[in-house]
């Protein structure tokens, strides 16, 4: 006899909490240590998070594209460790056809797209990190204005519910949970900013804000293709989670237009 819904809710729970206690801290510290550690926690969630997407779209028929996008995360982590993130990107963008030339005609497209998705995030988190002059708190910056997102959005769409946001894509998903989000994520934003020292505060309130809507989107983009592909999760890796993908969808998005504005705007305003 199954458990009833309230008590597989809270098992639930429970284990995605140790998830997160266990693997949180290991994260965190990967990331205050930076170098090669950092490095090291990059290439391991690329490899893993391109592996996801592949087995998602490609099901059965991975095999080949699965090899091909091995070689594309290689070559991009090469090209950004020795040439930079800008050419390093364009690797990834012509992987996108070359992996795709493994994959069944009908979801070529899609296949290819698993490298240039997952190195945009990585090379963003990496640029980010490794910025000169205030990488870390940067990087938790963009980390946790999009944890504040998932958090404010979650506890807002329950309490508040009302109009859904998109529907057909995440039945879950509200206008009020997409506000609280982006209010949690606002007010996250200003904290890191004030606790770094940022040179413009209250500029990251609107930065934190746009990431939540950015980060939703993102979220929304995998719901769209989990739909699409009759999946309920990314992956297992994450007891009480799913996938990696899962839990950074958000984040694959938010830090590469961080890192964009940071570089181009944010550079005029000298926010930070």
């Amino acid at each position: 006899m199954p458990p009833p819904p309230a008590a597989a809710r809270a098992s639930d729970l429970k284990i995605r909490f140790l998830s997160a206690l266990v693997l949180g801290p290991l994260v965190l510290a990967a990331v205050w240590i930076g170098g090669w550690v950092f490095r090291l926690l990059l290439v391991v969630g690329a490899v893993l998070a391109v592996r996801e997407w592949v087995l998602m779209v490609a099901g059965d028929r991975a095999a080949r594209p699965l090899v091909a996008s091995y070689a594309g995360t290689a070559a991009v982590l090469a090209a950004y460790v020795f040439t930079g993130p800008l050419f390093a990107f364009g690797v990834a963008v012509a992987f996108w056809p070359l992996v795709g030339f493994f994959a069944d005609k009908a979801e070529r497209g899609l296949t290819g797209l698993g490298v240039p998705y997952v190195a945009a995030g990585v090379i963003g988190l990496g640029w980010l990190r490794e910025d000169p002059s205030a990488g870390l708190g940067l990087f938790l910056f963009a980390l946790l204005a999009v944890w504040a997102t998932d958090i404010g959005a979650y506890a807002a769409g329950r309490s508040i519910g009302g109009p859904k946001l998109a529907p057909r894509i995440s039945p879950k998903k509200t206008w009020a949970g997409l506000i609280g989000g982006a209010i949690a994520a606002a007010l996250f934003g200003w904290g890191v900013a004030m606790a770094d020292g940022a040179a413009v505060p209250a500029l990251a309130l609107g930065v934190a804000g746009l990431l939540a809507v950015v980060s939703q989107i993102g979220d929304l983009f995998e719901s769209w293709v989990k739909r699409r592909f009759d999946v309920k999760d990314s992956g297992t890796l994450i007891p009480g989670h799913g996938g990696l993908l899962d839990r950074i969808d958000g984040l694959l998005v938010a830090a590469p237009v961080l890192a964009v504005f940071h570089a181009t705007a944010g550079a005029r305003l000298a926010w930070w």
